[in-house]
């Protein structure tokens, strides 16, 4: 069976071709009966866009990439739904990666992405290195920051302030008579977590506490089971009053350990997370959480880079950045 064309369609619809093409890349300059005309004639046709081609004529592809440094992370999770949402609805689609933390493997996959001809970059960055961005927005490639601040004025970026959230946390503990404090983290490589302990250690400081006294366990990877392996060192090293893990993950995983070794949660030890997933409330003794705005970090960002792709010259670089909210349950009462 011979592909249907373009022409196939504006025969049946009763249009140009070049009409047919705005319906299927600009669809706000055609009117909305006009539109619905094509739509039909492209439904009743089977017509299906060539990929490849229109790629070819744009220099670019209907696809923007998505970088995170951990998928398995419910968090991340929740913020590709709110990327997906957006391009679904304009008829993009959206490549995956995922750098695990690497900045070699965000490299690689960068790579993969300018190969593919991608509109735009969101990214949430392994490292602090900003040239790999730089050399994509070079390629004519726009870059959206997810989950981070922005590395330049003339670039966009959607993030939650974490030295902040850190010291809500921590205030928190302060609050329920905590006094001695250890702090579960994954590398601090990443920048969250080094904020997160930098909020910690201001909420020592303004209750008169040493923040040197802060105890670190530090974790190759932010999941569940380095958690159980973070609580078990502190209970070797003698368990402080309160534990602030850097994400759910681990503090699901330290509420596991310390639980198995018949701690009391929070009788022996008061417990609190960050990101607020799902899990986290629905856990064995519910979580205390700093919730964050995952869905709309990923929707907001999507928008901001399609908007500097479609409108380069009247985009206007956004900084925004969120306020994380403390969520109190059973972990810290």
């Amino acid at each position: 069976m011979a592909m249907v064309s373009i022409k196939d369609v504006a025969a049946r619809a009763g249009v140009s071709p070049g009409t047919v093409s705005n319906v299927l890349n600009r669809p706000g300059k055609v009117a909305p009966a006009t539109r619905e005309r094509v739509e039909a004639a492209i439904s009743e046709l089977g017509f299906v866009r060539h990929g490849s081609a229109s790629t070819l004529r744009a220099g670019h592809s209907r696809t923007i990439g998505l970088s995170v440094i951990d998928i398995g992370n419910p968090f991340f999770t929740e913020v590709a739904a709110g990327v997906e949402d957006v391009v679904s609805e304009l008829g993009y689609a959206v490549i995956l990666g995922n750098s695990a933390g690497s900045p070699d493997k965000e490299d690689r996959n960068l790579r993969v992405l300018a190969e593919h001809r991608v509109r735009g970059v969101l990214i949430t960055p392994s490292g602090e290195d900003p040239s790999r961005l730089d050399r994509l927005r070079e390629n004519g490639i726009s870059v959206v920051l997810v989950d981070h601040p922005a590395h330049r004025p003339d670039q966009c970026a959607v993030a939650v302030d974490d030295v902040a959230g850190g010291r809500a946390a921590v205030a928190h503990l302060l609050a329920k008579g905590a006094r001695s404090l250890a702090y579960v983290t994954g590398p601090l490589t990443i920048r969250q977590c080094v904020e997160r302990r930098e909020g910690a250690k201001v909420a020592m400081r303004a209750a008169g506490l040493d923040p040197a006294d802060l105890t670190v366990v530090e974790t190759a990877t932010m999941t569940a089971r380095a958690g159980e392996k973070a609580a078990a060192d502190l209970v070797a090293r003698g368990l402080p009053e309160a534990v602030f893990c850097a994400n759910d993950l681990l503090a699901l995983g330290v509420l596991r350990a310390l639980l198995r070794s018949g701690v009391r949660v929070p009788g022996d030890v008061a417990l609190m997370g960050y990101d607020d997933i799902d899990f986290a409330a629905a856990s064995a003794v519910s979580l205390s959480s700093m919730r964050q705005p995952t869905y709309q970090l990923g929707r907001i960002a999507t928008e901001l880079l399609l908007d500097e792709c479609d409108n380069p010259d009247t985009h206007a670089h956004q900084h925004i950045m969120f306020q994380p909210e403390l969520v109190a349950r059973e972990s810290t009462q």
